[in-house]
């Protein structure tokens, strides 16, 4: 089964003149996909972009950890563990080589995991690594996703 999807892009230096230099183009677009907000992206700040907008580098990180929890999510449900509350704080190394090319070496995800059942413990933290192979995102990436997690009882 494939599923298709579509994204607009959009730039021209008429919207960016202000923001010209001799030596750098506006890193500042806007990615449009159907029936959804835009998205006004940039490149990173290490990278001459504007600092208060989205770049790829931050979206990158953002789906490898969304995808990962509903992956997680997922497999829960199909073990019988109630989810209460979820957090994560992910890292992620981006080295750049001498001639300007670069590539994510490594990404950490912290996943939090707060749960019901104090006898599901072990299984929930055993159960981020059957999200990591479900996920999408992680199955697509060319370098170490890891995964650091976490997992208490909550407090009702």
């Amino acid at each position: 089964m494939k599923h298709l999807f579509k994204a607009t892009l959009n730039w021209t230096s008429q919207q960016n003149q202000n923001k010209l230099s001799e030596r750098y183009y506006s890193k500042t677009h806007q990615i449009k996909i159907e029936g959804k907000p835009v998205l006004d992206i940039s490149a990173a700040k290490a990278f001459k972009g504007d600092p208060s907008l989205y770049n790829p580098e931050d979206l990158l990180l953002s789906s490898l950890v969304s995808c990962h929890m509903m992956s997680y999510l997922y497999v829960c449900s199909q073990n019988g563990i109630e989810i209460l509350e979820y957090s994560d704080h992910a890292e992620a190394i981006l080295e750049v080589s001498p001639d300007g090319s670069g590539r994510f070496v490594e990404v950490k995800l912290f996943p939090k995991v707060k749960i019901s059942n104090s006898d599901q413990i072990e299984l929930a933290l055993q159960l981020h690594q059957k999200a990591n192979q479900l996920c999408f995102i992680a199955n697509s990436c060319n370098f170490s996703v890891l995964h650091e997690a976490s997992c208490e009882v909550a407090i009702i």
